[in-house]
């Protein structure tokens, strides 16, 4: 890998402003930056000097941060500002990354990340209330059997009842509730049996 600088010069960089002593320390312990790239964490400093120490992009090391579908999302939002193309296959990935880089990078619908973000319930409820909107039929199925996550998609995204999953939510007690009392707005009587 060829930087600008080497290792020891962002290394010296980083501790000027305040780098975290036992990552320096752990960092300080490499030859260079291949040692470096292989580094677990290196996508998460790689993120950190970028935006701490160059407050800018640092392009040479990117390869390291788009391995990383959290990171890269990060570096897409502090660093960059905007979308990073190279790097959102890997974000598309990730659930989690993939709805964050929707929410706040896109700004809106991500459709090329859909299929992923619909098949984990938390961040299809998120997805579906926080960029869409309103509902999302396409993920209604995933979200449909998590009983927490089927009650907040009643009561935040559809704002009523949610007949698909009330056999999910009857089974848990603290949701049964809270949809009965927030959602129902009245005795559930079906949940009442659980």
């Amino acid at each position: 890998m060829q930087a600008r600088v080497t290792l020891r010069e962002a290394l010296e960089a980083a501790k000027r402003v305040g780098a975290c002593a036992e990552a320096v320390n752990e960092i300080s312990q490499m030859k260079d930056w291949d040692e470096f790239s292989q580094h677990p964490n290196a996508p998460e400093w790689v993120r950190w000097y970028a935006h701490n120490v160059v407050k800018g992009r640092v392009q040479e090391l990117e390869p390291i941060i788009a391995s990383d579908p959290r990171w890269s999302c990060n570096y897409a939002r502090d660093v960059i500002g905007g979308r990073w193309p190279e790097a959102e296959r890997v974000i598309a990935r990730n659930p989690e990354s993939a709805y964050n880089y929707a929410c706040d990078v896109i700004r809106g619908r991500w459709p090329e990340a859909e299929p992923v973000i619909a098949r984990d319930p938390k961040w299809a409820y998120h997805y579906a209330r926080y960029v869409i909107g309103g509902r999302w039929p396409g993920a209604e199925p995933v979200i449909a059997q998590d009983a927490a996550w089927a009650y907040c998609y009643a009561y935040g995204v559809i704002g009523g009842r949610f007949p698909e999953a009330e056999s999910v939510i009857a089974k848990d007690p603290l949701c049964a509730y809270n949809y009965a009392c927030y959602v129902v707005k009245d005795r559930w009587p079906e949940a009442e049996v659980a």
